[in-house]
Order: C-alpha cells, then sequence, then structure tokens
C-alpha cells in the first residue's frame, strides 16, 4: 500500500539540500578553473539524494559574460564525481554530457524519468542512498577555458541507510571499435542490479549505421563463458526498430534524444526498473555485431552505465586521457533530410 501511494506518503528524515549559492556573499555559483577539481559540497551522515539539477555556461551561451570563449566541448571537459561514505575512489565518474545524454557535444532536451536536459538544465532523479555521507565533485580538463557551475541536490536525512538499498555507480567508456570488436558498456563484480545505460555512437564514414545492428550480450556470475541471455540488435534493446526509423523521442525509460543518420550519430537510453538485472558475484554487458566483418565499418562510441553495488568503492575502469575523450566529437554543420 506505501508503494502505491507514493507521494502521499511523507517520507522519514529531514528534507535538505546542498547548493552552490552561498548566502551572505548571494553568489549563485562556484567557479570552475581550468585544469582544477573543486568539491561543490560534502555532507555527512547517512540518507540518499533524490534529485541533482546544475547548469554551467560557456558551452553554447555565456550568462553576463559576454565576450567569454564558448566551446561545446565542455561538455564533455567537465568530469562529474559522486563519492559514498568517505570513500577515496568515486562510485560514479564521467563527463558531465555523457552522463545527462549530451556525450556528442550538443544539447537536446529531453525529458526522462531518470535523466534529462530540460531548456538549459541537467537533472537527474537517479536515488542515491549513503550510509556515512557523500562528496560531490567537478573536474574541469577544458585546457584553455574555465566555466563556473550552478548545483542543487535534494537529499534526505536518515537515522541509517535504507536496509537492502544499493550505491549508485557508473562505468564510463569510450573508444574506436574496429570490425568485429565488442563495444564494452560495463564489467562489475559483487552483488547488485543494472538499472540502465546511456549511450553515444558515432560512424567513422557519413551515412553509417549499421552498428545498430549489434544485439547486447549480458554475462551474469557463472554465466561467463556464454552469455546468459543475448538480445535482436543495439537499436531493439533501446526498444527501438528499424535504426529508429521515425528518429528522435523522449520516453520515461527509453528513448533517441539525437539521431542524424547523415552524420552517423545516434544517443540513446534505456532504463530498467522491473526488467533489471540481478547479479550475485559479477555482471557485464557488451553490444556485439554478427555480420561477418567485411560488411562493417569502424565506429566510436562512448557510454555509462548506470547500477546499484554493494560497495561504496565498486571497480572503475580508468578514465581516458581528455585528447581520447574528445575524439568521439563531432561537429555537425549541416542542415539536411536523410532517410537511414
Amino acid at each position: 500500500m506505501t508503494d502505491m501511494l507514493g507521494v502521499a506518503m511523507k517520507p522519514a528524515g529531514k528534507s535538505r539540500q546542498l547548493t552552490t549559492f552561498n548566502l551572505e556573499k548571494r553568489s549563485k555559483t562556484i567557479v570552475l578553473p581550468p585544469g582544477r577539481k573543486v568539491t561543490i559540497g560534502e555532507v555527512r551522515g547517512a540518507g540518499y539524494i533524490g534529485r541533482i539539477w546544475l547548469t554551467f555556461p560557456g558551452w553554447f551561451w555565456q550568462h553576463w559574460h559576454t565576450t567569454a570563449a564558448i566551446d561545446p566541448t565542455m561538455l564533455k571537459s567537465l568530469i562529474l564525481r559522486i563519492y559514498w561514505d568517505g570513500s577515496a575512489t568515486p562510485a560514479v565518474e564521467c563527463p558531465m554530457g555523457d552522463f545527462f545524454g549530451a556525450g556528442q557535444c550538443e544539447f537536446n532536451s529531453f525529458t526522462s524519468k531518470y535523466v534529462g536536459t530540460s531548456s538549459g538544465g541537467f537533472y537527474t532523479h537517479w536515488p542515491m542512498p549513503y550510509a556515512k555521507g557523500f562528496r560531490f565533485e567537478v573536474e574541469n580538463r577544458h585546457p584553455r577555458n574555465g566555466t563556473d557551475i550552478f548545483v542543487n541536490a535534494n537529499y534526505q536525512e536518515l537515522d541509517a541507510m535504507p536496509k537492502g538499498a544499493g550505491y549508485f555507480c557508473t562505468q564510463y567508456r569510450t573508444g574506436r571499435r574496429k570490425p568485429g570488436e565488442e563495444a564494452l558498456i560495463v564489467d562489475t563484480a559483487g552483488s547488485g542490479q543494472f538499472v540502465g545505460m546511456m549511450l553515444h555512437m558515432q560512424g567513422e564514414l557519413l551515412h553509417y549505421l549499421s552498428f545498430l545492428e549489434a544485439p547486447e550480450y549480458v554475462y551474469v556470475d557463472d554465466d561467463w563463458d556464454k552469455p546468459r541471455f543475448t538480445g535482436t540488435g543495439l537499436e531493439d534493446y533501446f526498444s527501438g526498430g528499424w535504426y529508429f526509423r521515425d528518429g528522435e523521442f523522449a520516453g520515461p525509460l527509453h528513448g533517441v534524444p539525437l539521431k542524424d543518420p547523415l552524420r552517423s550519430m545516434v544517443t540513446m537510453y534505456r532504463f530498467h526498473e522491473a526488467d533489471a538485472v540481478a547479479f550475485d558475484r559479477r555482471f557485464k554487458l557488451a553490444f556485439v555485431n554478427p555480420w561477418e566483418v567485411d560488411r562493417l565499418k569502424p565506429y566510436w562510441y562512448s557510454s555509462v552505465a548506470y547500477y546499484y553495488g554493494n560497495t561504496p568503492t565498486p571497480p572503475q575502469p580508468p578514465l581516458p586521457p581528455h585528447e581520447e575523450v574528445m575524439k568521439l566529437y563531432r561537429t555537425r554543420d549541416t542542415d539536411h533530410i536523410s532517410i537511414p
């Protein structure tokens, strides 16, 4: 009954907000100089984050600094990190743009249940429980440009971390894939559940979308030599079909915020609720194209996997150098109508 009533039920604990607004100085933002890591805020005690909203200038406009540099690659230059329970290792570590669905360095407003971009803002509603506290950090890896950031993070203070809840975690990956190579999304150990991903893809050739033929291969616990289950195609995993024939859309649990067939660019997301994939010891998901390699062409991808784990210090792949992260970036400079 409690779950059915939802927002009609008063939440336990005290409601609070972590914000960049300084009441004494009446300053709304925190400055992010190039090449610097900045702690946005730190909270001690048990609880959970229910919402994070943020935005920053410098990617397609500057607010009151009309002559300041503008560079859309800021979307991949700012690194989001969240640390749980005093850990020295982040459970969340990825470029801002990739986490929020703008990993192609373009901002398309879309509203899903858990992650979205809405008219200049970036938000997430992933529940993020913790036992001893959290720290929110942003690094600016842009080689020249600084920016500033607005943040509001709503959290609930509790006496203890909710029983049975996992720690929110991400894994970020990016790179070039040659014909026949898998696109690894997540490979982690421990117990928990996989709850979705944001995936950005670009073909090296124009007007090429055959990378969407790759189904998911899902490996769980003892099913490691052979996937426990597979899909029928990459766009099928994202609940689309026929290379997303009708173009961009945004649903609560799946969508395509960006599709440019001419430039071979697609951004996709899917979130799992009743279909979350549980694992007890280890979990891996990759996309593998079954076509013969002579029919395939190279492509680039970047992805953020979202999952819950049983430790505040989950295994993290090394964050690639800024130059490697930026190899995915392609500017669209032509309006067009195209059939995939």
